[in-house]
């Protein structure tokens, strides 16, 4: 595939739905080809721990996370993502009137995490089955957490149906709203990982959101999570 610093996505577009709705998708990410081999890799040696989905009552299917040291693709995307992710990063934090410090170098960003006792990687590969699905909820694993998140998209829409992306947005003192989106095979969705800066009519206020997956009525469901901070 193209190296990664080569792909031409409109971040300017990106960083601006991000800080105005919390989520927003990129558009073609990773090729065809790219989406097979990570899916074709599932059963390797390459992962710290699997996650059976029904047994913790998060649904039902199955994750695994990527053990360290990540592969190449997994830790240039995570290196990717941070990269341009970090203007609407900064900006999250001014309108939130928070303190979070984002370093320019992820690696540094990575070595603040394993500071405070945040180890573990957490990017991760998911495998949904006719039936499926994933509840809501929001992947924080510890007093660090990046504001942003991706999930690629490694099936083709020919090879199921349902399983759509579904945020729940909610709002103080009002009723929730829910976003339901299809993606694309190599598409990503970006999103915020808990909360996001919602202009009101005082100024800016703190929209929480949560994420899952919609039932898979047929066929299997394979999807690429990228999430920048590491777990306790």
């Amino acid at each position: 595939m193209p190296s990664i610093k080569n792909l031409k996505l409109d971040w300017n577009n990106i960083q601006k739905e991000l800080l105005s709705q919390g989520f927003t998708k990129t558009g073609p990410l990773l090729p065809r080809e790219t989406c097979e081999s990570l899916i074709a890799r599932y059963d390797d040696e390459i992962y710290r721990s699997t996650i059976n989905m029904k047994r913790y009552n998060f649904g039902r299917g199955e994750y695994k996370y990527y053990a360290y040291p990540l592969p190449d693709l997994i830790a240039s995307l995570r290196q990717y993502f941070y990269e341009n992710l970090l203007t609407s990063a900064n900006e999250w934090s001014e309108r939130l009137s928070r303190d979070d410090h984002y370093p320019k170098n992820y690696d540094h960003y990575i070595k603040n995490c394993h500071e405070n006792g945040q180890l573990r990687p957490t990017p991760l590969i998911l495998k949904y089955g006719e039936d499926d699905f994933n509840t809501l909820h929001q992947d924080l694993y510890g007093k660090i957490h990046f504001p942003y998140q991706a999930a690629i998209m490694l099936s083709d829409a020919q090879d199921y149906t349902g399983g759509e992306f579904t945020l729940v947005e909610q709002r103080p003192r009002l009723q929730s709203i829910a976003h339901v989106e299809r993606l694309k095979q190599g598409e990503a969705i970006i999103f915020a990982v808990n909360e996001f800066p919602k202009l009101g009519k005082r100024g800016y206020y703190r929209a929480k959101l949560r994420h899952g997956v919609s039932k898979i009525r047929s066929g299997k469901r394979h999807t690429l999570g990228i999430i920048l901070h590491d777990a306790t």
